[in-house]
């Protein structure tokens, strides 16, 4: 057997949307369960996100700090942000996070992972990319507003941060995913070995 995530669709009776927010929207559908029951199931419909983990020539993973209101806490995350527009390219997506919120620019960027953050209450895919040799960006700095008024920076060794993970100190997903699928893809076929910047991405399809 292979053991690899397959499209499926069960049938849906009907469906609604309750709520509609500026960025995200929750839906309802009645879905036809494989006895025949039907249900209702609830869930974030979500555009879609990227994260950038940003390795720099000593090692170190740039990281930012900031207030995430849901949870009441600062995490230490990787830059990250929404495909804001449909069909967007997740490359340039990842490029404008790390400027807008680093301003940082890498000359060689590859996928390191794709996941669902929540697969049981919301449709958000991430793209998590490798970015490396990196520089200072060009131009001003851009103009932040709300959370991102207050944020923090620091680049961490790769070593930190596992062991942060690991002792619970560090909760951000595009975070914890992007430092082990780094670990593990160091221990495999090695970082050049990773899926080019453009590889399709069937969760969010892209135009190349």
């Amino acid at each position: 057997m292979t053991i690899k995530d397959t499209p499926e669709e069960w049938e849906i009776r009907a469906t609604e949307t309750p709520f509609v927010g500026n960025k995200t929207s929750v839906r309802t559908d009645e879905v036809v369960m494989p006895d025949g029951a039907v249900v209702r199931r609830d869930y974030q419909v979500h555009p879609g996100s990227v994260g950038v983990l940003a390795l720099d020539e000593e090692d170190r993973v740039l990281v930012i700090r900031q207030y995430r209101h849901p949870v009441r806490q600062k995490l230490w995350e990787i830059p990250a942000g929404l495909l804001d527009v449909p069909g967007e390219n997740p490359l340039s997506a990842a490029q404008r996070e790390l400027y807008e919120e680093a301003h940082v620019k890498a000359e060689d960027w590859r996928v390191l992972t794709d996941v669902y953050t929540t697969a049981g209450g919301c449709d958000e895919a991430v793209r998590v990319f490798l970015a490396r040799n990196l520089s200072e960006a060009d131009g001003e700095r851009f103009a932040v507003e709300d959370e991102e008024i207050d944020l923090e920076y620091a680049r961490v060794p790769v070593d930190e941060l596992v062991r942060g993970v690991l002792a619970g100190e560090l909760h951000n997903n595009c975070l914890v995913v992007g430092v082990f699928s780094l670990v593990a893809a160091r221990a495999g076929g090695g970082l050049d070995a990773l899926r080019p910047a453009d590889a399709p991405w069937p969760a969010r399809p892209f135009a190349s």
